[in-house]
């Protein structure tokens, strides 16, 4: 495990490291071309900048993420199956502490995971991936989520998405300021040679940059996602249970829909390309060829999944030492888990969601003699509420 962590490591420190001095030699570039002598003001602006939003993601990352989502916490009463799934992941991949869990009011299927370190780490899940996928699936589903707790992908990526944010925001500003106030400058100043090509690289850069900075990202979050494939598929013993559910989500009509652009590539799947290909700015391999490795695994191990992977990209994906390490792991049969509980209907399980959904809400509940549930809102001061099937009257204070 640790090798594989060491290298995954390595590629995103060399990978921070490089947009780090792009970020300070744009800071340079940009503070000369506004005005001259001041390229150390700018590169230590710079410097400052990425230090601060960087801790901000570090200590607070996690936080702004799940609230951005609309994420809202559970407990094991809330949701047993799912808690137990969370838990029995957490063994699986020798997370040192449980995740925390939340579910977000979302009708498509999807999931993500968030946290700076397996200690404090979070699992995020859609509504809708609890009503359209079975125990299974949704296993596998948080097996993927945890092997990126567990490679510990999360920290990297967030700081990654971080200097991206900030070379777009010196972009952004840099171009706003030589359209607002270019034509002043060049009135006021010379100029010279010098001046002039230090001009151009940093519109160069202010155009380029970003565009740059998110190939480079997304070129590392695709490889990733397909190692966190591998370990899931390892966690749970049945790699069909993830490919089935990475099918089913991507097949879903609501993935077509954009509603959180910012929070789509911290998805299993991104929303925006569900079965599309892969190109120079996809967040995710495609969804086919991570379902095509998947099920043409011949074990659950990590070796099983090399082999797949260099049958159908014809390259090396895991660790040597990993692979070394690599025990042969056998595919377990459907169901195996909880044997002795039949999977529930959709409608059992959009009922259950759905309750859970209006329990975080505020909402309360009474059940009444026909069969009826009559939900309380939060705020309701009556002394009684009437059911609309049988008219029967129920006091709220004792009901609740």
């Amino acid at each position: 495990m640790w090798e594989f962590i060491a290298a995954n490591r390595r590629k995103s420190i060399v990978l921070l490291t490089v947009m780090a001095m792009v970020l300070i030699a744009a800071g340079m570039l940009i503070a000369e071309a506004v005005q001259p002598d001041a390229w150390i003001v700018g590169g230590l602006i710079a410097f400052v900048l990425w230090v601060v939003m960087a801790l901000a993601s570090y200590y607070g990352g996690d936080s702004i993420l799940l609230a951005s989502a609309g994420a809202r916490e559970i407990q094991r009463e809330d949701h047993p199956t799912l808690y137990n799934i969370v838990e029995e992941m957490k063994i699986a991949s020798g997370l040192p502490k449980m995740p925390r869990v939340y579910i977000i009011d979302d009708s498509r299927p999807n999931a993500f995971a968030t946290g700076r370190d397996p200690e404090h780490a979070s699992v995020a899940v859609t509504a809708g991936l609890l009503n359209r996928l079975n125990r299974d699936e949704v296993q596998g589903v948080i097996a993927h989520e945890m092997a990126h707790v567990r490679n510990r992908d999360i920290l990297y990526v967030t700081i990654a998405v971080v200097m991206v944010g900030v070379i777009a925001l010196m972009a952004d500003f840099f171009l706003r300021y030589m359209w607002l106030a270019g034509g002043r400058r060049s009135r006021g100043r010379g100029g010279g040679q010098a001046q002039a090509l230090i001009l151009i690289l940093a519109i160069a850069f202010a155009i380029l940059g970003p565009i740059a900075a998110q190939m480079l990202y997304f070129a590392l979050s695709r490889r990733r996602e397909y190692l966190a494939d591998a370990c899931g598929a390892q966690f749970t013993r049945y790699p069909e249970g993830l490919a089935s559910a990475l099918d089913k989500i991507a097949r879903d009509p609501g993935m077509k829909e954009q509603r959180n652009r910012a929070m789509a590539p911290m998805y299993i799947i991104n929303p925006a390309m569900a079965f599309g290909g892969a190109g120079l700015f996809s967040t995710h391999p495609p969804t086919q060829d991570r379902i095509r490795i998947l099920r043409s695994m011949s074990g659950a191990s990590l070796a099983d999944y090399e082999a797949a992977y260099a049958k159908a990209k014809g390259g090396g994906l895991i660790p040597g030492g990993e692979l070394k390490a690599s025990r042969p792991v056998g595919v377990r049969p459907p169901g195996a888990e909880e044997p002795q509980r039949p999977e529930p209907s959709a409608q059992d399980k959009a009922r259950e969601t759905g309750d859970l959904l209006w329990k975080l809400s505020g909402y309360g509940f009474i059940a009444c003699q026909c069969g009826a549930r009559l939900k309380v809102p939060p705020g309701f001061r009556g002394p009684q509420v009437r059911c609309p099937r049988c008219e029967r009257v129920h006091e709220v204070p004792r009901a609740q």
